[in-house]
């Protein structure tokens, strides 16, 4: 596929927005034409299943049934949204994808391995040209996530949970090196904007942009 396809990590409060409008501008002027979606969401059938995911009501979801809808959601997006745009050349910037299963459910909830093939399928094999990942402090990062407004489903998940995804992240990020990128979201937000840009910059020229 012709296009970019960029991907930002991390757990709450990371300020993973304020980058990725970061992002966008960065190759906005480059002339290149920038989608910028989400995940879980992104398509109308996404985002219905994003409500039901994140309803502070639906407490009685387990594990599995989680890891299944949020599979689903993926493959409608990957199939309507993303692949097309690539196709086009586009440069796709998501918020999440299948870095955030891997953490959530596989670390998070204790699935493991399933969770992976499960998105096997879910993506068709789609992996990120390059993935930023926040690193911040679960506790932290919780406590920015709080003051931002009410906190959904997974981010009213007890503190344990969430230092058991941060480690999940760790481990994806000392796996593919080359790949992930960590990112230190204690910096102010213009130095993690640089980091980020000198990421990308090494990109472009390996891609001939």
């Amino acid at each position: 596929m012709k296009g970019l396809f960029i991907t930002l990590e991390g757990g709450d409060g990371a300020g993973k927005s304020t980058q990725i409008r970061n992002i966008e501008r960065f190759f906005t002027e480059k002339g290149l034409v920038v989608v910028h979606t989400r995940e879980p969401g992104g398509t109308q059938i996404s985002e219905k299943l994003r409500d039901i995911l994140l309803d502070n009501r639906n407490t009685e979801m387990t594990d599995v049934t989680e890891m299944m809808i949020y599979a689903a959601s993926r493959a409608q997006h990957v199939r309507e949204l993303i692949i097309p745009a690539l196709e086009r050349g586009e440069v796709v910037i998501c918020d999440r994808f299948v870095d955030s299963s891997v953490a959530y459910q596989a670390y998070g909830r204790g699935l493991g391995d399933m969770v992976v093939e499960v998105n096997r399928h879910a993506t068709g094999g789609l992996r990120p040209d390059i993935t930023f990942w926040l690193d911040i402090d679960p506790a932290a990062g919780r406590a920015r996530a709080a003051k931002a407004g009410e906190l959904d489903r997974l981010e009213l998940e007890k503190l344990d949970f969430h230092y058991r995804v941060y480690e999940g992240y760790k481990k994806i990020a000392e796996a593919e090196p080359d790949r992930v990128k960590r990112i230190n979201a204690a910096d102010t937000v213009e130095e993690i904007c640089s980091n980020i840009y000198a990421c990308l910059e090494e990109l472009c020229a390996e891609k001939g942009i």
